[in-house]
């Protein structure tokens, strides 16, 4: 570009914000502001939506303002330096970072990706490459977060939600019935919460329960002996008498 811009926020038009094709939202942090325009007119080819700021104190209020996916944030900036807000973004979210910067000092690479960034660029680049990063970094956080919702862990304990097996520590396969799998993953997704009977009967309701509150008590006892909690002392799953049942498992994660 010949002339540089002096707004410190640039993004895509309206229309085009609003338009469905926009797969993923980047917000783009660099004070350098044709470099900005070129990665903001070339990420939307790819359906990425991008908006750009100048600095922190911008990005704080776009990210306050707007969702993002996915943060590339250069290194140098006016102000807060690129280190100091990717410390800020990780205490205050898990939104992926890409980090950009001009200076090819090995300490900053390793300083950034300790501090929570998800991968690192040097300037002059490739803008297909930027492409390509982005794409992967979602991908991996994707693949990440879709395997820890399939393996869920409690107490001595991992749930695959795809399989519907428990799995103990020892190695030892629990197979689960339908209706042992849904009311075990509302527990879970419930913990340390009284649930009535009425509750749970509502959220693992199936063709294999029965409406009516004595199969919630047979059902919470199939599942206590397959998690081996004892039904005269429940560790796991305890009875708050006269109102329901708690999930009472520790670091569910």
């Amino acid at each position: 570009m010949n002339s540089p811009m002096h707004n410190t926020q640039t993004t895509v038009t309206d229309e085009h914000k609003d338009d469905k094709r926009w797969s993923i939202r980047a917000l783009i942090v660099d004070d350098d502001v044709p470099i900005r325009e070129l990665m903001i007119d070339y990420l939307a080819r790819f359906n990425i939506h991008a908006s750009g700021v100048t600095d922190g104190a911008a990005m704080r209020q776009a990210m306050q303002a707007e969702h993002f996916d996915v943060v590339v944030l250069d290194l140098m900036l006016p102000g807060e330096d690129g280190l100091s807000l990717c410390r800020w973004l990780r205490a205050e979210s898990d939104i992926p970072i890409l980090m950009l910067t001009a200076r090819c000092e090995p300490t900053d690479r390793i300083i950034g990706l300790e501090l929570g960034a998800d991968d690192y660029m040097a300037k002059p680049f490739e803008p297909r490459e930027l492409v390509a990063r982005i794409q992967t970094i979602l991908r991996r956080v994707r693949d990440d977060r879709t395997e820890q919702r399939a393996n869920i862990r409690f107490d001595n304990w991992r749930l695959n939600s795809v399989l519907r097996q428990l799995i103990a520590d020892d190695g030892l396969v629990v197979p689960l019935s339908n209706a042992e799998f849904r009311l075990l993953w509302v527990f879970i997704e419930r913990p340390r919460r009284v649930l009535s009977r009425e509750q749970l009967l509502d959220a693992a309701r199936g063709r294999s329960i029965e409406a009516f509150d004595r199969s919630i008590d047979l059902l919470v006892s199939r599942l206590r002996q397959k998690l081996g909690d004892d039904p005269k002392a429940p560790q796991l799953i305890k009875t708050v008498r006269g109102e329901g049942y708690l999930f009472d498992a520790r670091d569910i994660g």
